[in-house]
């Protein structure tokens, strides 16, 4: 892991994603971007040197040249402060629609890990970091690690990965596989059963296993766990092992694997009480 992203509109929230990275960033050597993005006005072109092109009054114009200025004051407030003295830390500022932002630099730089707060403490900052947390989490070329709250450990110890155990994770699995490595985890695996997508235990757990040699896991436990759906079924378990982390892919369903489709995903970072890494399986 070479570069982790953390988006920043400066609340607690986001805060908290910042100490989550820098953890990650301390425990695997890699550099972290902090990127704040200025929401550009309609019909108004500007860049953060200051230059304004549009039909705004002195007024407005001066609005936003403040805005730019305590906006840069506040990254480099951040990038300096000394509790980070002991990783690398970048600040980007920018302009324009966030997830735009947030999307290119994923691409432009590399990204190798995005970490975002799922939302705001007002409605405002629920509206806008929340929104953007799912857009990201949909769409994201890299894994996207989501905190809703300051975490009780940033020792991710127990990782309760909610599995499809599918080929087309592939890329997932080495990503979770990498995660315990750094944290010297035991994954519990986890597939959900529900009224309307049932297997018997036995087959399962032997699919399971299978999955689990093939990808070469060296601590972990394989669990089969009942609810009214997946999503619900996947914060329960990891709310009963008390785990760190959870970590699942986003994609659609097919076959016999229980597949777990996007929308399943976005409810569990809304509503986890506890870190989630999320992936987006490309077919």
């Amino acid at each position: 892991m070479k570069r982790i992203l953390v988006p920043t509109d400066f609340s607690k929230t986001a805060a908290i994603a910042l100490d989550t990275a820098a953890d990650v960033a301390k425990r695997s050597g890699a550099e972290v971007v902090l990127l704040h993005v200025i929401e550009e006005v309609e019909d108004v072109s500007f860049n953060t040197d200051g230059q304004i092109s549009s039909g705004l009054s002195g007024e407005e114009k001066l609005f936003m040249l403040k805005l730019i200025e305590k906006s840069r004051k506040q990254l480099e407030k951040v990038v300096k402060d000394p509790k980070y003295a002991d990783i690398k830390l970048s600040g980007e500022l920018k302009l324009g629609s966030a997830f735009n932002n947030i999307k290119d630099i994923i691409v432009d730089q590399k990204v190798d890990l995005v970490v975002m707060g799922s939302a705001g403490h007002t409605k405002l900052e629920e509206m806008l970091i929340g929104t953007n947390t799912e857009k990201v989490v949909r769409s994201s070329r890299s894994p996207v690690l989501v905190v809703n709250k300051k975490p009780a450990s940033l020792n991710f110890k127990n990782i309760v990965y909610a599995t499809a155990m599918s080929k087309d994770e592939e890329v997932f699995s080495r990503i979770v596989k990498r995660t315990q490595q750094i944290y010297n985890s035991t994954v519990h695996l986890v597939r959900i059963n529900t009224p309307g997508d049932f297997q018997r235990d036995t087959v399962v757990k032997d699919y399971m296993e299978r999955f689990a040699k093939k990808l070469g896991l060296k601590n972990y436990t394989i669990n089969v766990f009942n609810d009214l759906t997946v999503e619900e079924g996947v914060i329960r378990f990891a709310d009963h092992i008390d785990a760190e982390l959870i970590a699942m892919a986003t994609h659609g369903r097919t076959g016999f694997a229980h597949v777990l489709a996007g929308s399943v995903a976005e409810e569990v970072v809304s509503h986890a009480k506890r870190p989630v890494l999320t992936f987006v399986v490309r077919r």
